[in-house]
């Protein structure tokens, strides 16, 4: 399971939302959700994030969580080490070569290390979802 799979699963639960219901309502087949949820598909799209934010009525900082644990959700991640230090690529070959069998305290560590880590710069916030256009008076603005 994903980081976001994880939360979409804890979003459903907590709302008594069965996976089948909220395919249906956002038009998505249920073994696709459940594929989602147990990170067998890729990222879920922006459009498709914002999509699941209004169906729970989510409030801004959560909104916010749903796309950076989408973004920390790629169930086969690929590390491009051009380009940096021999020690960058030991570390990155070293973590896909055992990460299977490390245990619980060990991830939290490396975890933990990584998120004490400034991101680069590229990787920014998402943008606020676009607001529906105000509602215009007939006459108004003619």
């Amino acid at each position: 399971m994903t980081p976001f799979g994880e939360k979409l699963r804890e979003l459903r639960r907590r709302k008594g939302v069965t996976l089948k219901q909220m395919a249906g309502a956002l038009a998505l087949s249920p073994a696709y959700l459940s594929a989602l949820e147990h990170g067998h598909r890729g990222r879920p799209t922006p459009a498709l994030i914002v999509q699941i934010c209004e169906y729970f009525h989510l409030i801004w900082d959560d909104y916010e969580e749903m796309h950076r644990v989408a973004r920390l959700s790629h169930p086969r991640v690929v590390v491009d080490t051009s380009g940096l230090s021999p020690e960058a690529t030991e570390v990155a070959n070293l973590l896909a070569e055992r990460i299977a069998v490390m245990a619980p305290p060990a991830l939290k560590q490396v975890r933990d290390a990584l998120l004490s880590t400034p991101p680069p710069a590229a990787i920014r916030k998402p943008k606020a979802p676009p607001r529906p256009p105000a509602a215009r008076s007939p006459g108004v603005g003619r």
